[in-house]
């Protein structure tokens, strides 16, 4: 039975991984976007909560994180916009994958810590689970900033855990600063530079 299949040579074979490689970047850097959405969104919850507690003095305070509801909002219809992607790979699945779980995840450490009354040490967890998916983001994609962004937090947490409650809001607005945002204009750089560098 003759053989059809066409072999590639390794030049021909490490072209194609390169531009599956570069495919996923792209892909994933485009995604700036949700950094930045939920990077700003969570910083400024977390600075309005510690305004309305602090400054305001009023126990209304946890309704600064109403705020999150605009971020699964966007989200979904900016989710929705991107099925029309062209190109998914193992990569693409693997981080989806990652920050769908530190998403279900802290949906169900606020439902743990609201019914258990103790809202005030979730701060150290919620900042953990930043770093989680910004440590392992950065790793797959080799970006520093991610990495980096992401170990920070470590240390953050160890600190959350020697200061009030109060501090700890403002802990965890500097963990998406350097978690999320800074790193998320860096990728959204990276990524419209990549785009000058590719032939029409």
């Amino acid at each position: 039975m003759e053989n059809n299949t066409n072999e590639l040579s390794p030049e021909e074979s490490l072209k194609v991984i390169q531009t599956m490689i570069n495919k996923t970047k792209t892909s994933v850097a485009d995604k700036s976007f949700y950094f930045l959405l939920w990077g700003w969104l969570v910083l400024i919850g977390a600075l309005l909560q510690f305004f309305l507690k602090v400054v305001v003095r009023t126990e209304m305070h946890p309704v600064a994180w109403n705020i999150m509801f605009i971020g699964v909002i966007v989200s979904i219809v900016h989710g929705v916009k991107e099925k029309d992607q062209p190109v998914r790979t193992f990569l693409d699945e693997g981080l989806q994958n990652i920050w769908i779980a530190v998403g279900i995840v802290q949906t169900l450490v606020v439902f743990v810590f609201v019914r258990n009354g103790d809202w005030e040490h979730c701060y150290t967890i919620f900042i953990l689970l930043y770093s989680i998916g910004c440590f392992l983001t950065g790793r797959m994609l080799k970006f520093a900033p991610l990495v980096w962004g992401g170990a920070s937090c470590w240390g953050l947490a160890i600190l959350s855990t020697y200061v009030s409650t109060d501090t700890n809001m403002l802990l965890m607005a500097t963990a998406v600063l350097i978690s999320y945002i800074i790193p998320g204009y860096l990728l959204r750089s990276a990524y419209k530079r990549q785009l000058l560098k590719q032939p029409n």
